[in-house]
């Protein structure tokens, strides 16, 4: 049997539903569990912690007043009995769902670098979920296309994550089309409990700003928006045969001509438009990251300004 690599759990204390998956699946998986772990540091561990503070807070005792208290923590009942004033001590209950909500549809197959939308979005995942593990939050799956795909229930552990990158991967949907209407309606009838959610797409879509604020008022949602650099920058090499990846529509365009170049622009300006007034719209936070960055500085920057608007209102 081959070693493990440092940090990694031996292939013999995997279920078996592992030692029955492809070689070349279980290396990338591997990969990704290493890499996130490295990049898992105090950094976005506490960056993360910040910016996404628990859910309430757990009484833990109380203790006499000192001038100076918050008056509105005051145990009333406790001074009444006593005939002196107390002050209820809490402490942060930080155990939260993270939800991963991830588009599976045949646009995040695209890539032009090293990277394809559907790899990064598994690598954010990584990132994402062994920083809640870090954390002692609940992470849990949801993968969709215009359907519900996919759906693993929250859990905590290595094995579980594991489980989670692999369908990030290479499930299988049954449909290529995307339906982010369907999507958010169906997590609001889903999730029950207030959850974080990161939800995962190149938001190729229309018409979903009603479901949008609907779920944003139930639970702590986060847009993430998967780029390649090519869907920002096309270079003028003259004619290509396009094809829509959900509808297999295709189309032959001179790349070289000024119409297509200021059309394209247009084009990216409007969507970049649409992104923000929908977050705007919605009061949710939205992220762009491109296959090409640097996904845990991106995160970090990303946590440290949600921490510094939260905290300041």
């Amino acid at each position: 049997m081959k070693s493990s690599a440092a940090g990694d759990e031996p292939r013999d204390r995997f279920p078996v539903m592992w030692t029955m998956l492809p070689e070349d699946i279980l290396r990338q998986v591997r990969r990704l569990q290493i890499r996130a772990r490295r990049a898992v540091t105090s950094r976005l561990t506490g960056a993360y912690h910040s910016a996404f503070k628990g859910a309430g807070l757990t009484f833990v005792d109380a203790r006499p007043y000192q001038p100076g208290d918050d008056v509105r923590r005051i145990d009333w009942n406790l001074t009444a009995r006593t005939g002196q004033p107390f002050l209820k001590r809490f402490s942060e209950d930080r155990e939260q769902t993270i939800l991963l909500v991830v588009d599976l549809s045949r646009s995040l197959h695209f890539g032009t670098g090293t990277a394809t939308k559907r790899t990064v979005a598994a690598e954010l995942a990584a990132l994402i979920a062994f920083t809640a593990l870090e954390n002692h939050d609940r992470i849990g799956f949801l993968g969709f296309t215009d359907r519900i795909e996919r759906h693993v229930p929250p859990g905590q552990g290595v094995r579980h994550i594991l489980r989670l990158l692999r369908d990030i991967l290479y499930y299988e949907p049954a449909s290529p089309g995307t339906d982010l209407t369907l999507v958010l309606d169906a997590v609001g009838h889903l999730v029950h409990r207030r959850a974080v959610l990161f939800l995962m797409s190149d938001f190729l879509d229309t018409g979903y700003d009603v479901p949008l604020r609907r779920l944003a008022q139930q639970h702590d949602l986060i847009l993430i928006r998967i780029q390649d650099a090519r869907e920002r920058s096309w270079p003028p090499i003259g004619l290509v045969q396009f094809e829509d990846a959900e509808t297999g529509e295709q189309q032959l365009v001179d790349t070289a001509s000024r119409g297509f170049a200021e059309s394209f622009a247009q084009r990216i300006a409007e969507q970049d438009a649409e992104f923000q007034k929908r977050t705007r719209t919605a009061g949710v936070d939205g992220i762009t990251i491109s296959t090409s960055g640097n996904h845990a500085e991106e995160l970090i920057r990303f946590f440290h300004l949600r921490e510094r608007r939260l905290r300041h209102g």
